[in-house]
């Protein structure tokens, strides 16, 4: 096994950090033994070594709140995991999305830290959308998305696409800018909810270009 590699510490255990594999958001950090790797390779499904409770911890197990294994990597020392996951829910005991909500430390006066990419805000998006689809904040309009459905996502989409025409026929700047805005929001809650990574999409356009260049 590639496990055969790594070095776990002398209880046996590896840090493992837990990152949404869509958002990239980091959920968690836990450990795991050879044993809870062999099961979380097994079932698909994140499974800890719980070091209060001295045994395996199989995530979600009581709560539902499960955590579906994309792909496991470990680092160049071999001796910590980045386990990469579909969240089918809160990642915290405490209800929210990630254990790392809270901010002790920002050069960002609004706690967003530095963004010297001008495209940041995607992922910072990205983030707060899928956040709101597995915790379901009542009030806020993502969560209404959600609750509706495919359905009317899909539908909001053709809305603010042709919100977008219409804005460009007028050859009115502001309000072309506006909608696009809202367009890619709501293109960003379909990827969510068909669960398919912006990456995946950059990627895709990243090939095409590739393509089209050779």
């Amino acid at each position: 096994m590639k496990w055969e590699k790594l070095k776990f510490d002398e209880n046996g255990l590896i840090p493992a950090v837990v990152q949404d594999y869509q958002s990239k958001e980091v959920l968690t950090v836990a450990y795991m033994s050879e044993k809870s790797l062999e099961k979380t390779v097994e079932i698909g499904e994140t499974v800890f070594f719980s070091r209060s409770r001295k045994k395996l911890w199989h995530k979600g197990e009581t709560s539902g709140n499960t955590q579906k294994v994309k792909s496991i990597r470990y680092d160049c020392d071999q001796d910590a995991l980045v386990v990469l996951v579909e969240p089918q829910g809160p990642a915290c005991h405490t209800g929210t999305y990630s254990c790392f909500s809270e901010t002790i430390y920002s050069t960002d006066e609004n706690n967003d830290g530095p963004s010297p990419d001008r495209y940041a805000i995607l992922s910072e998006l990205q983030e707060i959308i899928a956040q709101r689809e597995h915790e379901m904040p009542e009030g806020a309009y993502t969560t209404y998305l959600f609750e509706h459905g495919v359905d009317k996502i899909l539908k909001k989409v053709g809305e603010e696409a042709g919100e977008v025409i219409i804005a460009a026929k007028n050859r009115d700047p502001k309000e072309l800018k506006w909608e696009v805005s809202d367009l890619l929001y709501h293109v960003l809650v379909l990827l969510q909810e068909q669960k398919v990574p912006l990456d995946e999409v950059l990627a895709t356009l990243k090939e095409r270009h590739t393509k089209k260049d050779n």
